[in-house]
């Protein structure tokens, strides 16, 4: 794969890679960040990619491996230093389900997160995040429960 080829096909993805950042982080200038950062590592290790069809899984997982890296990040600042994003448009009909989602444990998050706001295939959750398809199935699942609990909980008396 050429560069041109490469940057054709990153820009025809660029939309799905920044909505699975900003889910992911919550953040749209931390979002734009990660993807930036991602597409100049990709850029750096595009030798490395073996086989060119997994170019969108390859870059799907360099993506998540630095929304990981920025939360990490994150977690050592002391919570004073931690602004709060005031630009982000804030959606309240989402809020419960945006928090319930935040809440869940990473594995689970990064699968719901994959699946069903950045649009992947199960096939394609799997492999971008180089687990077998039954794992991230039985991910989904369990996944999807603990929000049901909890989204059914918060609406009880």
């Amino acid at each position: 794969m050429d560069r041109d080829e490469f940057a054709r096909r990153t820009e025809a993805i660029r939309a799905r890679l920044y909505r699975t950042a900003y889910l992911y982080l919550g953040s749209e200038a931390d979002a734009l960040e990660a993807v930036d950062e991602a597409v100049y590592q990709a850029l750096r290790a595009l030798k490395k990619l073996r086989e060119p069809a997994f170019f969108e899984t390859w870059l799907t997982r360099i993506v998540l491996n630095e929304c990981r890296r920025e939360l990490r990040r994150r977690s050592r600042l002391a919570p004073e230093e931690a602004l709060p994003d005031s630009a982000d448009p804030v959606d309240y009909d989402a809020l419960p389900l945006k928090e319930a989602i935040r809440r869940l444990p990473e594995e689970l998050r990064t699968v719901i997160i994959l699946r069903f706001f950045a649009g992947y295939t199960q096939a394609e959750t799997a492999a971008a995040l180089d687990i077998p398809q039954g794992t991230a199935a039985t991910r989904q699942r369990r996944a999807l429960e603990l929000l049901r609990l909890e989204l059914g909980e918060e609406g009880d008396p």
